[in-house]
């Protein structure tokens, strides 16, 4: 079930930020990541001294704690419909704190909690943490899940 989640996933290439799927169930999802030390956002943020973007943070966070959780319970509910459409990730809202900066090569661990999953929207809580668990991040994200055929 975790590949068959992560195949359903929208992203391609040096987009998409997660590695392994530890855990998935009803309730939330865990996941792992390694940044990449060639990454394209760290030549330019900041030369000489390059740190991940709170942004990619967040997206990683959102990837791993809200869209494949939302492809899971799709996935569960309409299992047929899942299957043969591709489903996106509308992201509508989130609320991030940081504690600590992440530096290329570094894996991280995301963990989330669902709070509610209701009339095709899923909201979370979704935290961070690094390979000591130490928090990195933690905050609250909500998205909509829709269907290629529903996004015209």
């Amino acid at each position: 079930m975790y590949q068959e989640v992560l195949n359903h996933l929208p992203y391609k290439s040096s987009f998409r930020f997660i590695d392994t799927l530890l855990h998935i169930d009803e309730n939330g999802a865990t996941g792992e990541y390694t940044l990449r030390k060639d990454a394209f956002f760290y030549e330019d943020h900041f030369p000489g001294h390059p740190v991940t973007p709170g942004v990619i943070i967040t997206e990683i966070m959102a990837q791993i704690g809200l869209v494949t959780l939302g492809i899971y319970l799709l996935m569960k509910e309409q299992s047929s419909e899942v299957q043969a459409e591709p489903v996106f990730p509308l992201f509508t809202s989130s609320e991030v704190e940081f504690y600590k900066a992440v530096l290329p090569g570094e894996k991280v661990r995301v963990v989330s909690q669902k709070i509610y999953f209701r009339f095709g929207k899923l909201k979370c809580a979704v935290q961070m943490l690094d390979s000591h668990n130490n928090r990195i991040a933690k905050g609250t994200f909500a998205g909509m899940m829709k269907k290629a055929g529903d996004m015209k």
